[in-house]
């Protein structure tokens, strides 16, 4: 089973078994973000992913910098282990290790929750990653991504015993939109995903293999939305990565990419401008 069949198995089943009204108050929250987070924040394909050092599981610092001269990285957002939905997606990216390895590719994993948390989803799900810990969201804010709780949904949280001050350390109640970035070695993102429904993740499988071999490259640009060239590589607005142009298609034919961002659909996806 792929990750949105796990994804979309697990919601079913949620909506079956919730109490009454949790699902229904989720999806308006969802929708309620929807329409008041401006996207055109986040980072973006083209633009460079800023630095930052963070501790891992274990509290181990790790820099992106570091990261990045081995090769590329992929670097995802969750919400934090109490989240079912982002350890069906870590889960699903464990499985894809190999394959993101065999290209160069480092996975790094990042939420706001406390080291002891990370080392919980780590342990739990086995994950051969690096897990960070992002005190205060200040990573999650430099990419972009950081809003706050309304109070239907802390009241809710604080019911299910997850209360979010607990967890991360702090009274903001914020979290990241689960996101994901394959950045180049130069620090360009070569690919960007980021959806206000965190029911959603971008999908594995083979999609990997037309990014992660580009993302060596030393520059990249935004994809223009003219068709291929006769090279096989997309059209660029700005000097060319060699990002292969079936990639976007092969990602949009899976339902991995859910179409470009409009405030209507509320989704970032390749390409993003």
């Amino acid at each position: 089973m792929g990750l949105e069949e796990e994804l979309a198995t697990f919601r079913a089943e949620f909506e079956r078994t919730a109490p009454s009204g949790r699902a229904a108050l989720y999806s308006a929250k969802i929708e309620e973000l929807r329409g008041r987070f401006w996207l055109e924040d986040a980072l973006a394909v083209g633009d460079e992913a800023p630095d930052f050092t963070l501790p891992d599981s274990r509290g181990r610092q790790v820099s992106l910098a570091a990261v990045l001269r081995a090769g590329p990285a992929v670097v995802t957002f969750y919400r934090g282990g109490w989240c079912p939905y982002c350890n069906i997606q870590l889960r699903a990216y464990q499985r894809a290790l190999p394959e993101i390895a065999a290209f160069g590719g480092r996975i790094i994993a990042i939420s706001p929750q406390l080291p002891d948390g990370s080392l919980s989803v780590a342990e739990t799900n086995a994950l051969e990653f690096d897990v960070l810990s992002d005190p205060g969201n200040v990573v999650g804010r430099s990419f972009g991504l950081v809003y706050a709780l309304p109070e239907e949904l802390r009241a809710a949280m604080r019911l299910n015993g997850k209360a979010l001050p607990g967890i991360n350390g702090d009274e903001s109640w914020e979290l990241p939109l689960p996101a994901t970035f394959v950045i180049a070695q130069d620090r360009c993102v070569a690919l960007a995903y980021v959806d206000v429904d965190y029911r959603r993740r971008l999908a594995r499988c083979a999609c990997w293999r037309g990014q992660l071999p580009a993302a060596h490259e030393r520059r990249c640009a935004r994809l223009s939305r003219r068709p291929p060239s006769s090279t096989g590589s997309a059209s660029c607005r700005r000097k060319p990565c060699h990002i292969s142009a079936s990639f976007f298609y092969t990602l949009r034919s899976m339902g991995a990419v859910r179409g470009v961002h409009t405030r209507a659909n509320g989704t970032w996806a390749f390409p993003p401008r």
